[in-house]
């Protein structure tokens, strides 16, 4: 991890470096003014990557140490945490992505198949969320 922080940090200050040279080649090439799309775009790029290394920065020691994934000595089991419970032979899942399909060309094709995908989804998201409490898998 302590990799991926310093390479964001890096491309944060090349993206700064980026940003005033093209601010000022634009400057020059457009009479003095500010090209904003470019500017501006370049510049989120830099705070984007500012943001997310000072997140991994944060977590980083936050979690007390290098992970397991992190140090070259560590075998594949020192990494193997109980990662939840999920359930294989769920359909639910389909369902919500036919939902968000339907969803989807709703606001391509039609604003009314929006109201179905949406019907659609309220039933997979309750059906998901309950189907250890009824059937065979009931607790």
């Amino acid at each position: 991890m302590r990799v991926n922080i310093n390479l964001l940090w890096v491309l944060a200050a090349f993206f700064v470096l980026a940003d005033v040279v093209y601010t000022g080649w634009a400057m020059l090439t457009y009479d003095g003014r500010v090209e904003w799309v470019g500017t501006v775009g370049i510049g989120l790029v830099a705070l984007m990557s500012i943001f997310i290394g000072f997140y991994l920065n944060r977590s980083f020691h936050a979690q007390g140490g290098p992970l397991p994934e992190d140090r070259l000595d560590a075998s594949i089991d020192d990494g193997d945490p109980e990662l939840g419970h999920f359930s294989p032979w769920s359909w639910w899942p389909i369902i919500l992505a036919t939902a968000a399909t339907l969803g989807f060309l709703g606001f391509a094709v039609g604003t009314w198949i929006a109201f179905i995908g949406f019907a659609v989804f309220i039933i997979a998201i309750v059906g998901w969320v309950y189907e250890y409490y009824r059937g065979y898998f009931a607790h």
